[in-house]
């Protein structure tokens, strides 16, 4: 959420990625830096133990909600 907020401050569209293990903490972060509107899109859990495959169809399982997510009004 730090990049996100540095990003989003510099006029520049940023999606944060995170395993969804990591929503609460995606929230609080985003309310901890008075970005509540920043956009985040979650994973399947878990990612530390997920081969080169399951991440490469877990990528491409998200490609569509950031890009929704970086043309939101």
């Amino acid at each position: 959420m730090h990049d996100n907020f540095w990003f989003e401050t510099q006029g520049i569209p940023a999606v944060a990625i995170a395993s969804s293990e990591f929503e609460q903490a995606a929230q609080a972060q985003r309310r901890a830096l008075g970005m509540d509107s920043a956009r985040y899109v979650l994973v399947p859990h878990p990612i530390q133990d997920a081969t080169d495959d399951e991440m490469r169809a877990k990528a491409a399982d998200a490609v569509a909600q950031i890009i929704a997510a970086l043309t939101q009004n």
